[in-house]
């Protein structure tokens, strides 16, 4: 997907300074290149893209964000907002969406995947929805997908102890009593898909 991301967008004119597999990486490349664009997805090992943009934020202000993700619910496209994005593009579109909305985002506006411009104009983002962080989201999608703690501590680069406090946090802002009734409320409120 990278490679192909790659070849797409300098066919198109753009230069390509530096590619990442995970949020580490991103984030070194970015302070280190500081593009106007960084195309990053929002579940990355690591780090997540939104906590990519935060992290370089004071070190590449300039450097404008468009998310490119494979998940595009609600809450994650009103944490990505928040944290800068200038850019949402949902993998499933065409790359030409993708080629489109950076085109935008180098020329100082801004692009939504049309599939998900109904969030922005509908009710407010943050409407009776618990607050879970990306890594939060994650976890819980991981575990809706039936993985282990261990599997879902060596997919995300993390400690087991550190997916049993991002589940018990989950568990509280959901108000719920077992991991199975969190993916459940999590489901529920779009939180995850």
């Amino acid at each position: 997907m990278l490679a192909a991301v790659t070849a797409f967008l300098e066919r198109n004119g753009f230069e390509v300074v530096g590619r990442a597999a995970d949020g580490r990486e991103a984030a070194a490349a970015i302070v280190k290149e500081r593009p106007r664009i960084a195309i990053v997805d929002l579940s990355m090992p690591h780090l997540s893209g939104i906590q990519v943009a935060r992290t370089v934020a004071g070190d590449a202000p300039d450097t404008a964000f468009v998310f490119y993700t494979a998940f595009g619910d609600r809450a994650q496209l009103a944490e990505a907002l928040e944290a800068g994005a200038r850019g949402f593009v949902l993998k499933e579109a065409p790359l030409a969406d993708l080629l489109r909305a950076v085109e935008r985002v180098a020329a100082g506006d801004a692009y939504v995947d049309p599939v998900l411009a109904g969030a922005l104009v509908g009710a407010p983002l943050t409407q009776r929805s618990p607050n879970l962080t990306t890594r939060e989201r994650e976890v819980l999608r991981l575990l809706a997908d039936g993985r282990s703690n261990d599997a879902i501590a060596a997919e995300l680069g993390i400690s087991t102890e550190t997916v049993r406090t991002h589940l018990r946090k989950a568990m509280t802002k959901l108000d719920a009593d077992t991991r199975t009734h969190a993916v459940a409320t999590a489901l529920r409120h779009s939180l995850i898909s």
